[in-house]
């Protein structure tokens, strides 16, 4: 398991601090009056409202009531002892490091931190304690919780909401969905329902349960679904699916692993981080979808292993920007930037420009979407992908891949860069050749063919696109260009005013940018 415990680490834990003579004005109707260095209090009493006055708030905490009462059962505390752990891995969880001096005394054990003074000595280096929460999904003792939770776990114990303490087995992990099954032995066990997390919509009242600090078992919080089909946030790999809920639900240290619901008490989500600069909650959280949690987990029970379907494609969301160049009348769907030689969807006949709108005949809404929906597939599975090529519709028939280490899976730039303003022509840009030299120094494989960018200017559209110096141009509006100065060639006859779109390799990758000239 990683040196922090979870990716809900705070960096700095803020300290309320009251001052003398400073008095918060409260509800109770207490009035601070300061006359010539004098201070007095003048009370006010309020008589307490009968239930019969706050009716919709009294049935809200009463449904509240029933709802946490229904699900707590099912909620556990996991605490883990491990030897060694991925640090880089933890770096896509986390924000920031944890200080030993900013957490209070009674805290620093959970975190592996030694002594009060939250210095280690050199006999506890070795084993790494962290805790997280998780949630019963069958009564015979499978739980589901984080892979960071539980990496390189050589001891686990579950703390049921009954107070008893049992060993956990983990029985499977995966870590690109960052979703874990462990196991305990026991039976008639109070287990969660799972939900529909396609259905979420922002604006739903969500519930989130866990044991934040590793201490506070078993608390629940209250808030909304903040956006749905969110990309994973920290993540470098490309590769890693979305499709993430946003809440703001409070979680904190200790809430990963642990179940976002819904009112009717079903499993929508296992929450996974946070969102924040300095380390604390700040108001999004983000939790694994459940359709993607009951997936893998499935797998993991049936088989202890996960395998991952992948398409061999890269992508970018249609956007009201790129849909002209496409020939679309609406933005939605996924438009493909890059096929993997060899890949499934490479043999199905898929090239750049494809746009698919459908999968099985359900509609795609974006790259997220299609890259969520592939990822909780199995290899051999065999879709029909509806696509539009230069606005003609055709059904494309794949036979999905298996993801394998440094394999290419269907991942997603839904960054929605390229959107700036101005027009006439001006991009910013000074383009050259892709020499060997420079091919060699930028890593730029010998099939990659186009114009190398040489210069951005700061402030231009074509930075505003997130073009950077390295970046190589493969295409521009859609036609291929073989040499800098077919590039510019290509550039300057785009018509004033017009948005240029640009094929562009970046970091071992190719995706569409729209750029919008400037005046001037």
């Amino acid at each position: 398991m990683p040196a922090k415990t979870n990716s809900l680490v705070t960096s700095k834990l803020t300290r309320r601090i009251v001052l003398p003579g400073i008095l918060a004005l409260g509800a109770s109707g207490a009035v601070l009056m300061v006359h010539k260095h004098e201070v007095q209090a003048a009370a006010v009493t309020a008589s307490a409202l009968d239930d019969n006055s706050v009716p919709s708030l009294i049935a809200l905490d009463r449904d509240m009531e029933t709802l946490a009462a229904r699900v707590t059962p099912a909620v556990v505390n996991v605490a883990v002892t491990s030897k060694g752990g991925d640090d880089e891995d933890v770096q896509t969880h986390m924000q920031g490091e944890l200080d030993p001096n900013d957490l209070p005394p009674q805290f620093r054990q959970f975190f592996g931190f030694g002594g009060p003074g939250g210095h280690r000595t050199p006999q506890q280096e070795p084993l790494r304690h962290g805790v997280g929460s998780g949630v019963i999904i069958s009564p015979d003792g499978y739980i589901v919780t984080n892979h960071h939770v539980v990496d390189g776990a050589t001891q686990i114990k579950v703390t049921l909401h009954d107070r008893r303490v049992l060993t956990g087995k983990v029985i499977g992990s995966d870590k690109l969905t960052d979703i874990a099954v462990i196991k305990v032995d026991a039976h008639d066990l109070p287990a969660i329902t799972w939900g529909d997390s396609a259905k979420l919509q922002p604006g739903q009242s969500v519930l989130a349960f866990g044991s934040p600090f590793g201490v506070l078992q078993f608390s629940v919080t209250r808030g909304i679904v903040s956006a749905v089909n969110r990309p994973a946030p920290f993540s470098s790999d490309a590769r890693t699916p979305g499709g993430l809920i946003q809440t703001d639900a409070a979680v904190n240290p200790g809430n990963s692993g642990g179940p976002l619901v819904n009112a009717h008490g079903e499993l929508v989500g296992i929450n996974q981080m946070i969102a924040t600069n300095s380390g604390s909650f700040a108001g999004a959280s983000f939790a694994i979808p459940a359709n993607t949690a009951k997936s893998i987990s499935d797998q993991i029970i049936r088989t202890g292993s996960v395998h991952h379907a992948y398409l061999g494609i890269g992508m970018n969301d249609v956007t009201p920007e790129n849909a002209q160049f496409f020939n679309l009348h609406d933005a939605r769907g996924a438009v493909i930037s890059q096929v993997t030689a060899g890949s499934p969807a490479a043999s199905a006949g898929l090239k750049n420009g494809d746009v698919i709108h459908t999968l099985n005949g359900h509609p795609i809404a974006n790259g997220g979407d299609l890259q969520l929906q592939v990822a909780q597939m199995t290899p051999g599975t065999k879709v029909a992908l509806g696509i539009l090529r230069n606005g003609s519709e055709q059904t494309v028939n794949v036979t999905l891949g298996e993801y394998k280490k440094n394999a290419e899976m269907a991942s997603e730039d839904g960054d929605n860069r390229g959107q700036a303003n101005g027009n006439n022509g001006k991009i910013g840009i000074a383009l050259g050749e892709l020499t060997p030299d420079l091919r060699q120094q930028l890593n730029i494989p010998s099939d990659v063919k186009g114009a190398a960018i040489e210069q951005v200017r700061p402030g231009s559209p074509a930075e505003d696109a997130g073009l950077q110096p390295g970046d190589v141009v493969l295409e521009v509006n859609r036609k291929p260009v073989a040499s800098a100065d077919q590039a510019a060639s290509s550039l300057r006859g785009t018509a004033d005013g017009k948005n240029v779109l640009l094929l562009v390799w970046s970091n071992g990758g190719a995706s569409y940018r729209v750029v919008t000239p400037s005046r001037g």
